[in-house]
């Protein structure tokens, strides 16, 4: 008596494109670089409204950047 051949797929099936994670190169593309001088427009103050909460980011006496709620 002889074993029936069993077929195996030679590759996977792919997830739907909206499944799909990108890939790295897309992500860095994705990603928007602004510089802090163009977010504050020569202000020392600059505020963020979010999820219908407002973020204050400041620039200190000492160049660094600080975001609170």
């Amino acid at each position: 008596m002889s074993t029936p051949a069993i077929s195996l797929p030679l590759s996977l099936p792919q997830p739907p494109a909206a499944l799909r994670r990108p890939s790295s190169a897309a992500a860095s593309t994705a990603t928007r670089h602004v510089s802090s001088h163009a977010l504050l427009a020569g202000a020392r103050e600059l505020v963020i409204q979010h999820q219908g909460g407002e973020y204050h980011l400041r620039l200190t006496r000492n160049d660094k950047l600080i975001l609170t709620k």
